[in-house]
């Protein structure tokens, strides 16, 4: 098979996946081999390929925004999965044993694997993924529609669930890319209104166009206290321009792997009065398939660029610099 493989991670800028000729793998217990049909780009893809999360092997292919059909079963598989549609997004798998675990937040266990940085990911021809960990699909939508769901719209919906954003709520999104483009589906099915501080006059119109209540630059305030808000760039300046928006006892939800730094602040105008703000880390399978049943009922369809597998560096690095609307998607 095709593959992108990240030997040594370098500025995007210097092109760092490479595109080689790889065996197939072969899906052990509990797993299955995959025909991948289309993965989504996604930020979190740029540390990884710049080496901002350090890496955890010699060669890796990344990817974790994966749609493809279940092609071969590993040992105890189900027959029932081959040749269905699904989906594979970053929590690729936990321990289930550890304390949170346990609890039920799977999304913050002690010893998680993590699809297209601990395994190799989407940006190939064929990927092996945990059966358990599957997301079904929808069969009459895109591929290239679905892929930007699985992280970019997961993690979204689980933002605005940290957030504890309530229909009808006055909510913040800061920065307007592949997450919050489909995050403010799931708002005006909800009835809310949306201000949106972003940067750049495309993604500002594509903002408006998707009937944001109120537009303006990155770190701008908006007109009216919020209830809550999240952050989509990984920007401390971002997130204190969220805090300041909100009114008392407002939450703002950090959608962010990698954070610049968190400048000095004022405590008494700006935390003060039970605001809060929280980091969102991965999602959890329900978060996934919840979202899924959700954006397949009400009809959330991305803005999407396509990019060839031979592409991949350009997706990348259009990503990088907020060259594109809306979410990149690689097609093998």
């Amino acid at each position: 098979m095709r593959a992108a493989v990240l030997h040594h991670p370098k500025p995007i800028a210097e092109r760092p996946l490479a595109i080689e000729d790889r065996p197939v793998p072969e899906p052990g217990r509990g797993e299955v081999l995959l025909r991948v049909e289309a993965c989504g780009v996604c930020r979190t893809d740029l540390h990884i390929a710049a080496g901002e999360l350090p890496p955890l092997h010699e060669a890796i292919t990344p990817g974790h925004q994966i749609v493809g059909r279940v092609e071969k079963l590993g040992a105890g598989g189900d027959a029932d999965l081959l040749g269905r549609r699904v989906g594979v997004s970053w929590l690729g798998g936990v321990d289930g044993t550890c304390p949170l675990c346990r609890k039920g937040r799977e999304n913050l266990c002690d010893h998680p694997t993590y699809t297209g940085y601990s395994v190799s990911g989407g940006y190939a021809e064929y990927a092996v993924a945990r059966a358990d960990f599957l997301i079904p699909l929808p069969e009459e939508r895109a591929a290239t529609d679905l892929a930007p769901l699985l992280c970019a719209g997961i993690i979204g919906f689980r933002s605005l669930r940290v957030a504890e954003v309530q229909p009808g709520d006055r909510v913040g999104l800061f920065g307007f890319g592949a997450s919050a483009h489909l995050a403010i589906e799931v708002l005006k099915f909800w009835k809310c209104e949306v201000y949106v501080s972003t940067r750049g006059d495309s993604h500002q119109q594509l903002a408006r166009s998707l009937g944001a209540t109120w537009v303006g630059g990155a770190t701008e305030r908006p007109p009216v206290p919020l209830d809550s808000a999240v952050t989509f760039a990984p920007s401390g300046d971002v997130v204190l321009a969220a805090l300041a928006s909100l009114r008392r006892g407002g939450i703002v939800a950090i959608n962010a792997i990698h954070l610049d730094r968190i400048p000095q602040f004022d405590y008494d105008s700006l935390l003060w009065g039970e605001r809060q703000m929280r980091s969102v880390a991965n999602m959890t399978r329900q978060d996934g398939r919840d979202f899924v049943a959700l954006a397949t009922k009400i009809g959330i369809r991305p803005h999407t660029t396509l990019f060839r597998l031979e592409e991949v560096n350009e997706a990348l690095l259009a990503v990088a610099r907020d060259a594109i609307d809306g979410a990149a998607v690689v097609v093998p």
